[in-house]
């Protein structure tokens, strides 16, 4: 998977390979988990309309409440895409206890739930960014009834 942040964090690393990507998440979860976090595109796009982003599941319900501009532009509709997604596991990770970032064989990111359920969260923000469908509050209500109760914010 082409996540385009991933060249500046391996420059950071001194240049890791991408397959390294697994290793990291095992090695350094917080710190991919905030590179994760970044979602650039979306804040910025968000910020220009007045929200912001605090990571909480509020932010998403928010999110879904916003006039999708970024279907108008072909080339900009996947990345928000996949920011989306990314902000979607951010909110995941950062409330649903046991919930934590993995990488996948592919080096596609999923969010792990305690209970083991694996959540494609790249491919929900794609939906989300095309169609709108599934919201991305919807996402995270499911994925947090499916494990513990989530954290308070």
């Amino acid at each position: 998977m082409n996540i385009p942040f991933l060249d500046n964090w391996r420059q950071r690393q001194g240049g890791t390979r991408p397959g390294s990507l697994a290793a990291a998440v095992r090695t350094d979860p917080e710190g991919v988990a905030e590179l994760f976090a970044e979602c650039e595109l979306l804040r910025a796009r968000a910020g220009q309309r007045g929200l912001e982003l605090d990571d909480s599941p509020a932010s998403l319900a928010a999110l879904d409440q916003l006039t999708p501009v970024w279907r108008d532009d072909p080339e900009e509709l996947p990345w928000v895409g996949n920011d989306a997604g990314l902000y979607l596991g951010t909110v995941l990770v950062r409330t649903v206890p046991g919930a934590v970032w993995d990488i996948l064989a592919s080096g596609q990111p999923v969010v792990r739930l305690a209970s083991g359920r694996e959540i494609d969260v790249v491919a929900a923000g794609l939906d989300w960014a095309m169609s709108g469908s599934p919201e991305l509050s919807e996402m995270y209500a499911e994925s947090a009834e499916s494990g513990p109760e989530a954290k308070t914010r």
